[in-house]
């Protein structure tokens, strides 16, 4: 944290030490150089929210620009506003050395370590805020740029008056880890409340920025990491999130919010922990593979926390409207107007993130089912679901079979008289636990695999992978066989679905036909009496606040690599985790804004637009061929190629073959072993110099939440030597390319 000038330390007693070392809470104490604190640091500021920090820095009026060092410069040490060089006065203390924070463009690092005249005035990091930057600028430089009072008000952006450099704080990526005595062991937020009161209050912004500023819509997964991707390339982001905390689809809320994805109560995500944890913070290894909501949550608020990023966040504000400026082909700045409380506020952003998901808006197709509307029982679709409970004793029709509809088929009939899971097409139901009880996401998803399914055709991998799942149980026997190929649809995950089957619990039914006021008539021509209908029909997106800037029809949006609109003059507007993977979906919404933030820096570039545009139609058309149509089928992606994709144009693909030559025991387990994201933090922009031991310790933090007791474990043969496994290694890479 930063601290006030040497010379300006305040006088007294008081117990502020964990804000400023020597402060004081006294009203009336006097600094060193004779000005009165008149509120001490109960200033009349708190009220509107401010951090103590904050506040402190407000007791002087000629400390009203929170002059400071860059965060990650040490010790912190100031000089007063008002003075070119550090106080001499009697009874202060000297300035000490200070070392840089290492960053080429800190400015402090080019002096030498040295305190040099003048002040260190700050870039604000965000809106609402302490600031991420400080630019070095002479006394009377200094006093022609700051604004008249230093800041504007209700952490408002404004038109800077003073285009200064940033100094960077160094890369967020590269910091370590806050973690426990073992790799991996995050350490427990003490009585964290699940509640935004996490998150410091709105405060001014000091004016002088050079900083590109980003708007970020939406406070979930994949605002979080667009928040800390911002400031790790030095820009200055915004996040506004309409309600009251972070998580997005996976905060559990007793009601559904307006506007935002909502869940039930049990959910249990599909993937593993490792395979969808942010790249340069794995999971706690206490951390069970499959997480509850309330775990994923845990996580997040974590990560939140160590990378500081709540502050960077507006609570309770909507997205009203985004519309390009009328200089945007010259200047690719967008106008946004939000609304709080009531009141509306517009600002200049250079660039824009969209982080709102595709689970918001409820798609519910009454019009394909007849007789609906004279149907006297209750439905809902399953954003609506929370509880089995009000399913008591019931007869309840589900309709779809996706991860949502099997869910919920199985938790209901926990409790109803009886479940119906109606389908058109039937799926083909993948378990969690895999072969030895590892995560299936684990097994499936490595380099190795996706090599070989290149290598063959996609009836061989297809007809491979049935007959493994009906091993497990059949099928056509259980009424679920469908009529496409496994590989043509999104898979459902379910473990429970075929013991609710066989138990007579879950009943398999076609799609239906027609309601009648009590019954349900289905396509092969049963009738069942029902009490309720739960539509588990899928979503719809939309962006009502982008005001014709791209355009949705059927659940489809022409975006280059499925993140940016080509008909764009400037490349100033993202989209993040708008995607239907075949995987985990956080590592991949990180790796966008990884590309994204460097695109608006000007570090990355785009291809021409009738080359994006032909992009789009290739996978469109790729998408169309691969898949039965639906309407999560419009953005669907396969995980390694997508991610690697995208790694492409950061610089972050892995280098097998580099890696294979100079650390063949990390090569090892990056070709065989999963594609945990942290590959994609071993090399270029962002590299994380923990990546290597969270892969090869990733096997041990799968295994570390089963053992809950302690079992003996039969001695095994000998493994095979190394030796052997990596001539083995170098005769698979060979084939590999010899394809290449």
């Amino acid at each position: 944290m930063g601290m006030l000038c040497q010379h300006a330390q305040p006088r007294g007693t008081g117990d502020m030490g964990d804000v400023v070392p020597g402060a004081t809470r006294a009203a009336g104490a006097v600094c060193a150089h004779g000005h009165q604190h008149k509120q001490g640091w109960a200033d009349p500021d708190s009220r509107r929210g401010k951090s103590s920090q904050q506040r402190l820095f407000t007791q002087h009026a000629h400390h009203r620009d929170w002059l400071r060092l860059c965060l990650s410069c040490e010790p912190m040490s100031l000089q007063c506003p008002r003075m070119g060089v550090p106080s001499k006065a009697p009874g202060t203390a000297p300035h000490p050395a200070v070392r840089g924070c290492g960053e080429s463009r800190c400015r402090k690092s080019q002096a030498g370590g040295r305190e040099p005249d003048g002040c260190w005035l700050p870039l604000p990091g965000r809106v609402g805020g302490v600031t991420e930057g400080e630019a070095l600028l002479t006394t009377a430089a200094h006093h022609k740029a700051r604004p008249p009072f230093g800041v504007t008000g209700r952490g408002n952006p404004t038109e800077t008056l003073a285009r200064l450099p940033a100094c960077r704080r160094p890369s967020l990526a590269a910091a370590p880890m806050a973690a426990g005595p073992k790799f991996g062991t995050a350490a427990p937020l003490a009585s964290q409340p699940h509640s935004p009161a996490l998150s410091p209050g709105r405060d001014p912004v000091v004016e002088g920025s050079m900083a590109k500023k980003v708007a970020i819509i939406g406070g979930g997964s994949s605002g979080l990491c667009a928040i800390k991707a911002c400031l790790q390339e030095g820009l200055e982001p915004i996040c506004f999130e309409r309600t009251g905390d972070i998580g997005g689809l996976w905060r559990f809320e007793e009601r559904p919010e307006e506007g935002r994805a909502s869940i039930y109560r049990s959910v249990i995500i599909n993937t593993s922990k490792e395979m969808m944890c942010f790249s340069d913070f794995p999971i706690p290894e206490d951390f069970p593979n499959y997480m509850h909501n309330s775990k994923i949550m845990e996580y997040f608020r974590m990560y939140a926390q160590r990378f500081d990023l709540l502050r960077h966040i507006r609570f309770r504000t909507s997205v009203c409207r985004v519309s390009k400026r009328p200089d945007f082909a010259a200047t690719g700045q967008w106008d946004v107007v939000t609304e709080s409380e009531g009141k509306q506020e517009a600002a200049v952003f250079d660039g824009v993130l969209v982080c709102t998901g595709h689970h918001t808006e409820a798609h519910l197709p009454l019009s394909t089912f007849p007789g609906i509307e004279k149907f006297k029982g209750c439905y809902l679709h399953s954003r609506d679901y929370k509880d089995a409970r009000d399913f008591t004793d019931k007869r309840v029709v589900v309709i779809g079979i996706g991860n949502s509809g099997s869910d919920l088929a199985v938790e209901i009939s926990q409790t109803a008289n009886q479940v119906f899971l109606s389908t058109r097409r039937g799926a083909w139901i993948l378990n969690r636990v895999g072969d030895q009880g590892y995560p299936i996401d684990i097994i499936f998803t490595t380099r190795m695999k996706t090599f070989l399914k290149k290598l063959l055709s996609v009836s061989m991998v297809s007809s491979f992978m049935e007959k493994q799942l009906n091993v497990r149980f059949d099928h056509s026997h259980y009424g679920l066989k469908p009529k496409h190929r496994i590989l043509d649809q999104h898979p459902t995950i379910n473990d429970d679905l075929p013991n609710r089957i066989i138990s007579g619990r879950v009943l398999v039914k076609p799609n239906v036909q027609e309601f009648t006021e009590t019954s349900a008539i289905f396509e092969d021509g049963t009738r069942e009496d029902i009490d309720a209908v739960v539509f588990a029909t899928g979503y719809s997106f939309s962006f009502p606040f982008l005001e014709g800037c791209v355009k949705v029809v059927e659940n489809q949006i022409p975006l280059y690599k499925f993140m940016f609109p080509p008909d764009l003059e400037k490349p100033t507007l993202a989209f993040i985790g708008l995607i239907q993977p075949l995987g985990a979906i956080m590592p991949i919404s990180e790796l966008q804004c990884r590309w994204a933030t460097r695109v608006f820096k000007g570090l990355n570039k785009l291809p021409p637009r009738h080359d994006m545009e032909a992009d789009i139609k290739q996978k469109r058309e790729a998408m169309a061929k691969q898949y039965v149509r639906s309407r999560r089928h419009t953005i669907q992606v396969d995980y390694i190629p997508y991610m690697d994709e995208l790694a492409c144009q950061v610089g972050v693909k892995p280098n097998l073959l580099a890696l294979f030559l100079t650390d063949p025991k990390l090569a090892l387990e990056v070709a065989f072993g999963p594609c945990t994201p942290y590959q994609y933090r071993l090399r270029g922009p962002g590299t994380w110099a923990g990546a290597r031991e969270a892969i090869l310790t990733q096997q041990q933090r799968i295994i570390k939440p089963l053992q809950t007791r302690h079992v003996e474990e039969q001695a095994s043969g000998p493994a095979m030597p190394l030796f052997f496994k990596l001539v083995g290694a170098m005769a698979i890479l060979a084939i590999i390319f010899a394809y290449l």
